[in-house]
């Protein structure tokens, strides 16, 4: 179909994913050495692996809605959403077991307001939220862990505790 992005024009992967088509072509076949791409039985994909790809790095970096970003690679929206809840996760960073001794870790927690006041209480700003306790690489600035939810009523140092202790 003409008009859509593509892989093969390596024009459009700079753009769209913000690596270059070296780091692009890189990122492409450590997923195919992962098994991200296996055969399977019954309909193939529309799409091969590195414009699968694509779409869902174009997704997470422009903020585009699926309405408007499955006419961009010539799929339907149905077709998106599922190339990138199958992808997402092959794509997420892996989490850490260790770190170098010099290395300098940032811990914050912060408030997510919700609805669900089975896991939420009233917090000093009167609203029902839970405490995420959020680890960062204080040199790359990377997130590197998340906690699961706490009420919202608690302090970090609590919270903490809870969580990592």
């Amino acid at each position: 179909m003409a008009g859509v992005i593509t892989v093969s024009e390596p024009s459009w992967i700079a753009p769209f994913t913000g690596l270059s088509p070296r780091q692009f072509g890189k990122l492409v076949t450590a997923l195919r050495r992962e098994g991200v791409d296996p055969v399977r039985k019954g309909r193939p994909s529309s799409l091969p692996l590195a414009d699968r790809v694509q779409l869902v790095a174009t997704y997470w970096r422009t903020n585009l809605t699926l309405r408007q970003l499955a006419p961009l690679f010539g799929i339907s929206k149905s077709a998106a959403d599922r190339i990138i809840d199958h992808l997402s996760p092959a794509l997420a960073l892996q989490r850490r077991k260790r770190f170098q001794k010099d290395t300098v870790l940032i811990v914050d927690g912060t408030l997510v307001p919700t609805r669900d006041h089975t896991v939420a209480e009233q917090s000093k700003n009167y609203r029902y939220s839970t405490n995420h306790q959020v680890v960062i690489d204080a040199d790359t600035r990377l997130v590197v862990a998340v906690g699961w939810p706490v009420t919202g009523n608690r302090n970090d140092c609590k919270a903490w505790e809870a969580l990592f202790c």
